[in-house]
């Protein structure tokens, strides 16, 4: 199950529920943990964006230690690791806290 956190952005607790989440449209998923330095640096900006892009691309937060299935079946091996999908596929993914600019220039780029 998933829980709003802000304006076009979610939280996701469930497998389930990530599957569904992914599979239609324009979705960035931030793999974090709350222990993570450079996640906390990174969760702020991944706040704006889903505003900035409310409508277009949705986005979404998962706990790698909440979620270790979801992060073993991504392969995500440090964190914290941005996956973007469109229409249940992989499009784009990076590890490490990018600024803002460089991740709209992804964004813009893969959708």
């Amino acid at each position: 199950m998933y829980f709003m956190t802000g304006k076009n952005l979610v939280n996701v607790n469930d497998g389930k529920e990530f599957n569904s989440l992914i599979k239609e449209g324009k979705v960035v998923v931030d793999f974090y943990a709350d222990w993570c330095g450079p996640c906390k640096f990174l969760s702020p900006i991944i706040e704006k964006l889903a505003g900035d892009y409310d409508g277009t691309v949705k986005f979404a937060k998962v706990d790698v230690d909440g979620q270790q299935e979801l992060a073993q079946r991504f392969q995500v091996m440090s964190i914290p690791t941005v996956i973007f999908f469109k229409d249940g596929q992989q499009v784009e993914r990076f590890s490490g806290a990018l600024p803002e600019d460089e991740i709209k220039e992804k964004i813009d780029e893969s959708f």
